[in-house]
C-alpha cells in the first residue's frame, strides 16, 4: 500500500465530484465516500474536531486515500451505491441485498404465464416488482386470475402444435380457471388483451380493465345473457373493491416515489412508497445501521438510489421532506399542504410504525441492545458525560403542611429497582419547606452512600423547578458531590428540564424516550411518596381518636391498634376482650367512650 504521508495525498486530490476510498495498513478497505469537490470533502476529514468515536477512530486507522473522478454529483451517488454493495466496508451504513425478493414473472412465450419467483432471468421475459413479501404477490396473483383466466401449464403452444392438437385441456378449463388455448380454444389476440390489462393493473391503473369488463356487461345485459353479465359484475367489483383499497390520495398523482426518514442515534428509517394512477403499489422500509455521525440527508440520498435500483424505479418525480441532490433528470417537490403533503406524512408515518415494531422486537430478542440505545439517547439529550445507567429522583409530599415526607426511586438501565425505593421522614424542618426539606433528604441520602461506600448514581433528577434544584445543589456542594453527579430538575407544568447554573431551560421533544423516562421517574417518585403520606396520616388520625379518649396514652392505643387491627374492631368488641389486653380500668375507659 502506499508509503505518501496523508497531508501529500490530500494536496494532490481533485476538486472534482466522485468517489473516494479509504484503506488501513492491512490495505482493508474502511470506508466508501462521495463528494461534490473530492479535495474538500476528503480534507474535512483530517481538519476537523470529531464529537463521533467512530469518526476519531477511522480517521486514525487511515493510510491511503484511493479516488474515482466522475462527470456529475448524481454519478458519484450511483457509483458509491455499487462499491458499498460489493466490498461492504466496516465504516458504512449497511444496506441489504434484494436477492431474495419476490417478482411476478410475465414469461416470454406464446400466451404468456404469470407467475411469483424469486430469480430474475435475462431471457426477454418482464418482471414486475420487487416486492416486500411473498405475500403480497400471492395478494396480487389471486386478485389477477379471479379476473382473468390464464394458462398455469408449460406446454409449449406453438401455432403448429396447437394445429396438430398435441394437446388436451385440463382440469383448469373445466373449473373456467383457463378459456384452453392448447386446443385453440381461446384466440392469442384475446390473450394478449387480458395480458395488456393485467400489465395495467400491476401498475395500479385499473381504468382500461374496468372499461372494458362495463362494456361487456352492458352488451351481454342487452342481449337478455344475464347470467354471464352477473359474471362479469361480479369481476368488476373485485378490481374496484381492491382500487378502493388502494387509492388513498388524488388520483392525479401518478407514477411518483414518495421517501420519507427518521433517525436516531444508531439507526435510521427510510420509508417509501410508490404511487401509481392515484394508487399506492408498493411500500418499503428500510432499517440503516450507522457506522459514523451520519446526517439524515446523507443517509436518505443513499437510500433512494439503492431503492429505486432495487425496485427498478423509473418515476420521474420524488416527494421528499427536504431537498436532496439526486439526478438532475428527477423533479424534486418538497409539498407544503393538500394531498400531497398527506401522502408524505403517511409515508412519515409508516417509518415511525417500523421503528417502534422493531424496538418491540429487540426488546424481546434483545434487550441490552434496547436498553444501550435508550441509555445513549439519554446521554446525548441531557449532555451527561456517561451514560445514566443508575438514576435517583426525589419528590416531596406535605399536602396541607401536614406530616411532611419524601420519596426516593431508584431506576437501573431505564427500568425501576423497586427493593432500592426509600422513604423519608422530614426531621430537621419545621412546617412545609419544600426547598429546606429537599435539602435534607438528598444530603441524608448521599451522606448513608458514602458512609457504606455504596456506588453513586450518573443522574439525579429533582421533581421540581430551579428553586428545588438549587436546594439540592446546596447538600452535594457540602458533600463535595457537586460536578461528580450530574443533576437536573423537572418542572410539571411545561415538563422543563433545569440545568445547574443555566436560566433557560430544554425542552425535550414530547415523544422523546429520554423525556418518557424522566416522567416515569417523576411520576414513580411521586406515587411512592404520596402513598407513604397517606399511610402515615391515616395512622396518625387513627392513633389520635383512640389518644382524644381521655386516660388513654400513645402506648395504650398502639397494644389496641396491634391486636385488633383497626378503630372499627376496637369499637365493636365486648369488655372481657378489651380487659384482656388492657387491664379493667382502662378497658373501662375505652369501652364507656365507644357505647
Amino acid at each position: 500500500m502506499s508509503n505518501i504521508p496523508i497531508n501529500v495525498q490530500l494536496s494532490t486530490l481533485p476538486n472534482s465530484p466522485g468517489v473516494y476510498q479509504f484503506y488501513d495498513s492491512k490495505e482493508t478497505i474502511l470506508y466508501v465516500g462521495k463528494a461534490k469537490n473530492l479535495k474538500k470533502r476528503v480534507s474535512s476529514y483530517f481538519t476537523k474536531n470529531h464529537e463521533y468515536g467512530k469518526t476519531r477512530v477511522l480517521v486514525k486507522k487511515i493510510v491511503t486515500i484511493k479516488h474515482i473522478v466522475v462527470p456529475t454529483e448524481s454519478d458519484a451517488l450511483l457509483l458509491e451505491n455499487n462499491l458499498i454493495k460489493e466490498y461492504r466496508p466496516r465504516y458504512n451504513v449497511l444496506l441489504k441485498d434484494d436477492k431474495s425478493y419476490p417478482w411476478l414473472c410475465l414469461k416470454n412465450e406464446r400466451f404468456s404465464r404469470l407467475f411469483p419467483t424469486r430469480r430474475t432471468i435475462k431471457d426477454g421475459s418482464e418482471y414486475f416488482g420487487p416486492y416486500t413479501s411473498m405475500k403480497t404477490v400471492r395478494t396480487l396473483l389471486d386478485l389477477i386470475k379471479s379476473v382473468y383466466p390464464l394458462r398455469t401449464c408449460n406446454y409449449d403452444l406453438s401455432k403448429d402444435k396447437i394445429r396438430s392438437g398435441k394437446y388436451k385441456v385440463c382440469l383448469e378449463y373445466h373449473l373456467g380457471n383457463c378459456k384452453g388455448p392448447c386446443e385453440g380454444l381461446q384466440s392469442e389476440e384475446d390473450y394478449q388483451r387480458q395480458i395488456n390489462d393485467i400489465r395495467e393493473i400491476v401498475k395500479g391503473n385499473f381504468k382500461s380493465s374496468l372499461l372494458y369488463f362495463k362494456g361487456q356487461m352492458k352488451k351481454l345485459a342487452s342481449d337478455m345473457r344475464f347470467e354471464e353479465a352477473q359474471l362479469i359484475k361480479d369481476k368488476i367489483e373485485v378490481l374496484e373493491n381492491y382500487q378502493v383499497k388502494s387509492t388513498i390520495v388524488n388520483p392525479k398523482i401518478s407514477n411518483v416515489d414518495v421517501f420519507s426518514i427518521i433517525s436516531d442515534k444508531s439507526y435510521a428509517y427510510v420509508n417509501f412508497l410508490q404511487l401509481s394512477h392515484g394508487s399506492i403499489i408498493r411500500s418499503h422500509t428500510m432499517e440503516i445501521k450507522k457506522k459514523l455521525d451520519e446526517e439524515d440527508a446523507e443517509l436518505l440520498q443513499l437510500a433512494i438510489i439503492d431503492i429505486r435500483q432495487r425496485f427498478n424505479s423509473s418515476s420521474k418525480e420524488l416527494y421528499l421532506p427536504f431537498k436532496v441532490v439526486i439526478d438532475e433528470s428527477l423533479k424534486v417537490t418538497v409539498p407544503k399542504l393538500g394531498d400531497k403533503k398527506r401522502i408524505l406524512e403517511l409515508s412519515e408515518r409508516n417509518a415511525k410504525f417500523y421503528r417502534q415494531e422493531r424496538f418491540n422486537q429487540i426488546k424481546i430478542i434483545d434487550p441490552d441492545r434496547h436498553t444501550n440505545r435508550i441509555m445513549s439517547q439519554m446521554k446525548k439529550d441531557l449532555r451527561l458525560s456517561a451514560e445514566p445507567k443508575h438514576i435517583e429522583c426525589f419528590d416531596n409530599s406535605n399536602i396541607q403542611g401536614t406530616n411532611p415526607v419524601a420519596a426516593c426511586v431508584v431506576f437501573r438501565d431505564g427500568k425501576p429497582s423497586k427493593r432500592e425505593y426509600r422513604h423519608y421522614n422530614i426531621k430537621t424542618v419545621d412546617g412545609p419547606d419544600d426547598f429546606a426539606s429537599m435539602e435534607e433528604v438528598v444530603f441524608r441520602r448521599y451522606r448513608r452512600l458514602l458512609d457504606e461506600d455504596e456506588p453513586l448514581p450518573q443522574l439525579i433528577v429533582i421533581d421540581g423547578g430551579k428553586g428545588q434544584l438549587s436546594s439540592a445543589l446546596k447538600s452535594l456542594d457540602i458533600l463535595g458531590l457537586r460536578g461528580k453527579i450530574a443533576i437536573v430538575g423537572i418542572a410539571k407544568r411545561l415538563e422543563e428540564i433545569y440545568f445547574p447554573e443555566d436560566p433557560i431551560p430544554l425542552y425535550l421533544d414530547k415523544k422523546s424516550e429520554s423525556l418518557k423516562i424522566i416522567q416515569q421517574l417523576r411520576n414513580e417518585a411521586h406515587r411512592f411518596g404520596i402513598t407513604f403520606h397517606r399511610n402515615k396520616r391515616s395512622k396518625a388520625a387513627i392513633n389520635s381518636e383512640l389518644e382524644n379518649i381521655d386516660g388513654i396514652g400513645e402506648k395504650t392505643a398502639s397494644q389496641l391498634l396491634k391486636s385488633f387491627k383497626s378503630v372499627k374492631r376496637i369499637k365493636e368488641a365486648n369488655l372481657d376482650s378489651l380487659t384482656e389486653i388492657i387491664g379493667v380500668s382502662k378497658a373501662k375507659i375505652v369501652y364507656e367512650a365507644f357505647h
